[in-house]
């Protein structure tokens, strides 16, 4: 029981500890990363020097007619 006990507690602790987790950006729509995937563009910059990468979905629409 106590060796039960020990395992779950070490996965509970481990659990905790995600290796790669990335900050989030942009209103909570977007993550810093070193690279952006595919189809997400990079629209501004992160605190931490690496790229906010956001969908395009998320992102501001760019409108003709303003400047």
């Amino acid at each position: 029981m106590k060796l039960l006990l020990l395992t779950l507690a070490a996965l509970l602790l481990l659990s905790q500890l995600t290796p790669g987790s990335t900050r989030k950006c942009w209103n909570r729509h977007g993550k810093c990363r070193q690279k952006c995937f595919r189809k997400e563009r990079v629209y501004v910059f992160c605190t931490n020097n690496k790229m906010c990468c956001v969908k395009p979905k998320y992102q501001p629409k760019h409108l003709p007619w303003k400047a």
